[in-house]
């Protein structure tokens, strides 16, 4: 395969930025090394070949999570190649990802996060989509929380929504700058273009944010518009609203949120729900202990 040409494919039409890049890279080769130990080029790889594959990862102790990201590598190395004519069929079409268990988290790295962030354009849809992707990772709700959210649950000014959990428990949360501004840009510019009824731009009943028949946004409308930003990533099937609620619970741990705090702003009544993350603290103040105690 010439990586050189996937490699330009990626920066050019995914918009990957070089440490993305270089993960691809090392992806890449290490499935064409296994490959070519079968005598098999990626060429003439077939499902067979890449389940193999991701099976001797899994054998080797590896993560869910980097098996995922293997798999994402190596179907984007295939829409590249079904682009350049050089296959005729992806052989990852029929292969989900795995689901990470309880205690092993999924989640994006911030350049990850920063990326997708900067996939929506300046029309309509793009900053409808930018406002709803920064609330998404700037707040940690859940995606009907989102969905259910009306234009007086907002309060830019004082720079909070209000939004009902899983029980019906109202809580208040704080937006952060970069989600003020793309609010702002979509009320402003994206929000009156999808409104039917012009009456309806100050009611406080009508849905924050709006699909192009000018209604609520559904579950499976939301999913899909992950599942196209995914795809442009070179991420397909990771890109999910769970995965930027994960994101933001532990980049918040990550940059010393304590799990009191992150419960509330998740909305969990139980602190036990927290369990997941309290590895990522724990390892989070392991490090702290061994850079800053001087018998550490």
């Amino acid at each position: 395969m010439d990586i050189r040409g996937f490699l330009d494919y990626l920066e050019k039409e995914k918009k990957s930025s070089e440490n993305t890049l270089m993960a691809y890279k090392r992806d890449i080769m290490a499935f064409e090394k296994y490959l070519s130990q079968h005598g098999v080029t990626i060429e003439k790889a077939s499902e067979t070949d890449v389940i193999g594959y991701l099976m001797d990862i899994n054998k080797a102790g590896k993560s869910k999570a980097t098996g995922n990201r293997k798999l994402a590598s190596i179907r984007a190395a295939f829409d590249y190649l079904m682009k350049e004519g050089k296959v005729s069929k992806d052989p990852t079409r029929g292969i989900k990802t795995s689901r990470a268990t309880r205690n092993e988290l999924d989640f994006l790295s911030l350049e990850e996060v920063e990326k997708l962030l900067a996939l929506p354009d300046d029309s309509i849809k793009g900053k409808r989509d930018k406002a709803l992707l920064e609330v998404l990772y700037g707040t940690g709700i859940r995606v009907m929380e989102l969905i259910d959210l009306n234009y007086g649950d907002l309060n830019t000014k004082m720079g909070f929504i209000q939004c009902t959990g899983e029980h019906g428990r109202p809580r208040i949360v704080p937006l952060g700058s970069y989600a003020r501004t793309a609010i702002n840009e979509y009320l402003r510019d994206s929000r009156p273009a999808l409104l039917r009824d012009e009456e309806d731009k100050q009611r406080e009943d009508r849905p924050l944010f709006l699909n192009y028949m000018g209604e609520r946004f559904t579950r499976q409308g939301l999913w899909k518009l992950l599942v196209q930003y995914g795809k442009k990533m070179g991420m397909e099937g990771r890109i999910t609203p769970h995965i930027l609620r994960t994101s933001f619970a532990v980049h918040m741990i990550q940059n010393g949120a304590d799990i009191k705090t992150l419960q509330e702003l998740m909305g969990y009544d139980d602190v036990q729900a927290m369990q997941v993350y309290l590895q990522v603290a724990s390892t989070r103040i392991k490090d702290v202990y061994d850079k800053t105690h001087p018998r550490a």
